[in-house]
């Protein structure tokens, strides 16, 4: 800022640091000009006898801010009304971010302005403190933004995971939902994806977060208790009893203790016990938000364990239990064949601890088979001659996958739901038993299993897996494939395509990130992002080829049968892009 009366410095830094960008007369009579700065498009005003110098780019969508209005010492965008207090740039709309402001001296008749001022904050703060504002108001193009410039810090992606995970348990008091698993499931896809789609991943778990959280009210945390010699045993007995009468206080507490206590296994396989007490809890989602807010720890650390591990508490104390439906008493009671396995579980266990297992031919059959009593009998057997929680759990997300590659389009699109559920319940399944091996896993395993045979009139008639022959290997396959997805109705083109690359040599770590660009380019729904991370833990943990391609897929025929979509979100992200990059966004849209 300068008024008409001028200042000297004769400093040496103030002589190199300031450039003469106007005569002071003639802005004085125009009473605005955009001028340029090493680079800088700059513009100044003549305001209320003082000169100000803002950048001419709105910080909001890149709108130049000389062609807005000035009044009462608030500059006005025109394009998107975002206000700014014009002597130091802070902005009234959180929004809009703040413009940067410019040093102005006015020297012998000539204005000169310092286009390199100290900054306010450093920009890992500036976009830190976005971030925030971003989750907070629920800000997308803020939010995209501050990922893009974090990233462009070279700021760790674990950073802004933490600050979403961290909001996402504090400003829900309902707790853990499908934003911090979008979010928890993006940052398991990671190191999957290009690097622009590592950007676009986070920022996708990230507004999910912000969209969950808007207008609700804040957590209020339990405490431990006092003692720390309470055994494991105990603890577990207590949560487990707290959570089986829907105490959900109680149950923090006893978490927190947990948590406080015990190792980060332990305190992951009582959760996981906790979440098998009954069926299929919430369509399997309760299992899998569990699952996956331990796998948000493994990125951001287990020392944050106490701030996200109780959001998952609603979903046990508030979950519906598939014992309570009929769908699984009638007209076989597969709830009481599940549970009398349960109680079998131990002794065989126990029988089968210096076993080494190999799934005998058929086995996959019979999981996918129409008589839960013999399913029931060989998953039992299984165990008996040495099947580990995890090999068990394997076995039943590959049948899990085979509903999802097998789906018939002739059934109602809706059910495309439920086989995906079975899916993602049966790779959390899976993923724990790596975790603890322990009861929890098995019991996981035969409720994924009594769901996969409850979806088997979805695959009525089953829909050949392409085994590769149907079609050539595309020459272009980012190309192929990602025209595939710009077509509605093409499921099974886009499962003989992948089938055809995967068969022909193709690079599956190439197909992972052009399947995650297709998907993060969409509007994809909550189950479509769980999907294609469900298929790409199940394919890395299949050695067995045939039976990994079967989960690629799964996931593109999934995939292909929820898109194309608005892409509106992608629209956000591209904008935050070119305004990182210095573009004008305003006049590549007037073209």
């Amino acid at each position: 800022m300068a008024t008409d009366d001028p200042t000297s410095d004769d400093s040496p830094s103030a002589e190199t640091s300031f450039v003469r960008v106007a005569d002071a007369a003639e802005l004085r009579e125009e009473g605005r000009m955009v001028t340029r700065a090493d680079g800088r498009a700059i513009a100044l005003f003549h305001h209320e006898d003082e000169f100000q110098a803002v950048d001419n780019r709105c910080p909001h969508m890149g709108f130049p801010l000389a062609d807005g209005t000035v009044d009462d010492g608030i500059l006005t965008c025109h394009w998107h009304h975002a206000r700014f207090e014009l002597s130091c740039g802070d902005t009234f709309d959180p929004w809009a971010d703040d413009v940067q402001s410019f040093p102005v001296e006015v020297r012998d008749g000539d204005v000169y302005v310092n286009p390199h001022p100290d900054p306010d904050l450093p920009p890992v703060e500036h976009w830190s403190n976005r971030l925030r504002t971003g989750l907070e108001e629920s800000l997308r193009l803020v939010l995209a933004k501050s990922v893009i410039g974090l990233a462009d810090e070279d700021v760790a992606y674990t950073d802004p995971l933490e600050t979403g995970l961290r909001f996402g348990a504090r400003y829900r008091d309902d707790g853990w939902s499908s934003g911090l698993t979008i979010l928890s499931a993006m940052a398991n896809l990671h190191g999957e994806l290009r690097p622009d789609d590592q950007r676009r991943a986070l920022y996708t778990g990230l507004y999910r977060v912000a969209q969950n959280c808007q207008g609700e009210p804040p957590k209020f945390d339990q405490p431990s208790f006092s003692a720390r010699d309470l055994s494991r045993d105990r603890l577990e007995s207590w949560f487990r009893e707290t959570i089986e009468v829907r105490d959900r206080d109680g149950a923090e507490r006893c978490l927190q203790t947990a948590i406080a206590t015990l190792s980060p296994e332990e305190v992951a396989d009582i959760l996981y016990l906790s979440a098998t007490d009954h069926l299929y809890m919430a369509s399997g989602h309760t299992f899998d938000f569990i699952n996956k807010a331990c796998e948000a720890l493994d990125h951001v650390g287990w020392e944050h364990a106490s701030e996200i591990l109780p959001s998952v508490i609603p979903r046990l104390t508030e979950a519906s239990r598939s014992e309570e439906q009929s769908s699984w008493r009638q007209p076989i009671d597969i709830a009481e064949l599940t549970f009398d396995a349960a109680d079998e579980l131990p002794g065989l266990a126990s029988e089968g601890e210096d076993a080494d297992w190999d799934a005998p031919e058929g086995f996959a059959d019979t999981l996918l088979g129409d008589d839960p009593e013999q399913i029931i009998t060989g998953m039992k057997s299984a165990v008996r001659k040495g099947a580990t929680p995890a090999e068990l759990a394997g076995e039943v997300a590959q049948s899990a996958g085979r509903r999802v590659a097998q789906f018939g389009t002739s059934n109602e699109f809706n059910d495309w739901d439920t086989v995906h559920h079975t899916y993602s319940y049966a790779n959390a399944v899976h993923k724990a038993a790596l975790r603890t091996d322990s009861m929890a896993g098995y019991r996981g395993a035969f409720a994924g299993a009594m769901s996969v045979y409850l979806d088997r009139f979805l695959n009525t008639p089953p829909t050949p897996i392409p085994d590769g022959t149907e079609v050539e290997a595309p020459e272009d396959l980012r190309a192929d494939l990602l025209s595939v997805f710009d077509e509605e109705g093409e499921v099974d083109t886009a499962g003989r395509l992948v089938a055809a690359y995967l068969r022909e040599g193709g690079d599956p770590a190439e197909l992972k990130r052009v399947l995650g660009e297709g998907l993060l380019r969409e509007d994809a729904d909550f189950h479509t992002l769980q999907n294609v991370e469900a298929a790409f833990e199940q394919f890395d943990l299949t050695d067995d080829s045939d039976r990994a391609r079967t989960h690629m897929v799964a996931t593109a025929r999934y995939v292909s049968a929820h898109v194309p979509t608005r892409r509106s979100a992608e629209q956000t992200y591209t904008i935050a892009d070119r305004l990182h990059r210095g573009e004008a966004v305003h006049e590549a849209d007037r073209d």
